[in-house]
């Protein structure tokens, strides 16, 4: 027993005079490569978000997730180079990590469509945060433009998160994009009112609403005549911060205009059935 432990120690030590020089440096080499390889892979991550942030183009988030997966790239790089020194075969690791960036991108492929969607819409910018939109359905204020989901306050102050895909593959209104907007109100005239006099009671009365823009300046005409009598269209400008209280402003205006010039509230339409149809 004791000439086999003799061997075995025997072999160890023949091995270590042998191969331990040469593993020693190779462990090194890899602990030095790691070292000076994750110095050089910081230092070009650093640099390329100062390029991509100098460029002002890119939103933040857009920057440091490109950042991110440039390290991690890199890391996988450095990886593979540093087991090539111990004679591992990384071919096998390579196809590895593609048959799992497949598998992976077929498992999630409805979350990479609104990641790529994302990554588009931060590029174009259709909008930015603090914009007031209408996209897939919901209108309200961009609060957050993430990678995956954009998430808008609607006017009820409801938080609503969209997938970036669904927004990027409907139509995007973007009321904030132009320095105005146009408000639509409405106005019935009973029959017998001139609207001539009528539209130029209105053009003075709003004109004097708070921020209504002067140009374009507001537009008001007869919309439709109907058996109730006419319905004027009653349009100033503001812009998209003081759209709502403009809208009430306006509304409340027109119904004073109305009332201070005596004009008669229009009469419902009286619709009789004939007896035969009751």
């Amino acid at each position: 027993m004791n000439m086999n432990v003799n061997g075995q120690m025997d072999n160890m030590l023949a091995y270590l005079a042998t191969q331990g020089t040469d593993l020693a440096l190779k462990v090194a080499g890899a602990v030095a490569a790691w070292m000076i390889g994750r110095w050089l892979i910081a230092l070009a991550t650093r640099l390329l978000g100062r390029m991509l942030s100098r460029s002002g183009r890119l939103d933040v988030t857009l920057v440091d997730y490109l950042k991110s997966i440039t390290s991690v790239l890199l890391t996988i790089m450095l990886v593979l180079g540093i087991l090539s020194l111990f004679g591992v075969q990384t071919t096998s690791f390579a196809a590895l990590l593609a048959g799992a960036g497949l598998a992976i991108g077929t498992a999630w492929g409805g979350l990479l469509t609104h990641f790529a969607a994302g990554v588009f819409m931060q590029v174009l910018r259709p909008y930015k945060v603090g914009d007031t939109i209408q996209a897939a359905g919901v209108t309200g204020t961009v609060t957050a433009l993430g990678l995956f989901t954009t998430t808008i306050t609607t006017a009820d102050n409801v938080t609503t998160i969209v997938g970036n895909n669904k927004i990027f593959s409907d139509t995007i209104q973007n009321y904030s994009a132009l320095p105005v907007r146009r408000v639509d109100c409405t106005a019935k005239l009973a029959h017998g009112i001139d609207p001539d006099e009528a539209i130029e009671r209105l053009r003075a009365a709003v004109a004097t609403v708070p921020h209504v823009a002067a140009s374009p300046a507001p537009v008001i005409g007869i919309l439709e005549s109907s058996s109730d009598g006419l319905t004027l269209c009653v349009r100033p400008y503001t812009s998209n911060a003081d759209y709502g209280q403009v809208l009430f402003d306006t509304n409340r205006i027109i119904a004073e205009t109305f009332r201070t010039a005596g004009y008669p509230v229009p009469a419902a339409t009286t619709i009789t059935v004939p007896a035969a149809q009751r």
